[in-house]
């Protein structure tokens, strides 16, 4: 029996899917993940990693932060600090929060990355927004396709064209950093 986060996510993404016409063999080519895990996250018998989920989300045509906001948003156009929605991914252990309201033009996604914890992402993650990160605490060590960005407190990166990515925190301290996003244009 699946809990009530898997319960919401299997539904988010499985609206998602069929709202776009697309069967569960379509969403498997898209996106690289199989059959047989897509029809585990649509019942809610898996709990997918971010990686995953990204991978969904780029063949989706959507944000993470989308999908997520699908499964605990409520629409308003304010979030109260105690109502932000709120993921832990069961392979790295990276806490996701969703800062802003649902729907709007930009999002802003707080992440506190575990000491040591790498998390990678396909470069469908990043083809329908722009991303920026700017690292509030700790060292975050960001690949972006072959290059290498060391980021400090304060620093902030703006992503080039979309390449796989991972963000990794090298250090025996938990990493604190925001991600900006806006749609990227039709």
């Amino acid at each position: 029996m699946s809990d009530p986060f898997s319960a919401s996510l299997a539904g988010a993404v499985q609206t998602a899917r069929l709202t776009r016409d697309l069967s569960v063999s379509a969403l498997a080519d898209r996106s690289g993940v199989s059959r047989a895990m897509i029809g585990k996250i649509e019942r809610g018998e898996a709990q997918p990693t971010a990686a995953l989920l990204g991978r969904l989300c780029g063949a989706l045509g959507m944000t993470l932060s989308e999908l997520l906001a699908r499964v605990e948003g409520d629409g308003g156009r304010l979030t109260r600090a105690a109502d932000q929605p709120t993921w832990t991914d069961p392979e790295t252990g990276y806490l996701r929060r969703a800062v802003t309201p649902a729907g709007g033009p930009l999002e802003l996604v707080e992440v506190e990355m575990p000491a040591g914890a790498r998390a990678s992402f396909p470069a469908d993650t990043y083809t329908f927004a722009h991303h920026h990160i700017w690292v509030l605490a700790g060292h975050l060590r960001f690949h972006e396709g072959d290059t290498t960005h060391d980021l400090h407190p304060g620093d902030c990166l703006q992503l080039g064209p979309p390449s796989p990515c991972a963000y990794h925190n090298p250090d025996s301290r938990p990493c604190r950093y925001l991600v900006v996003l806006t749609r990227r244009p039709a």
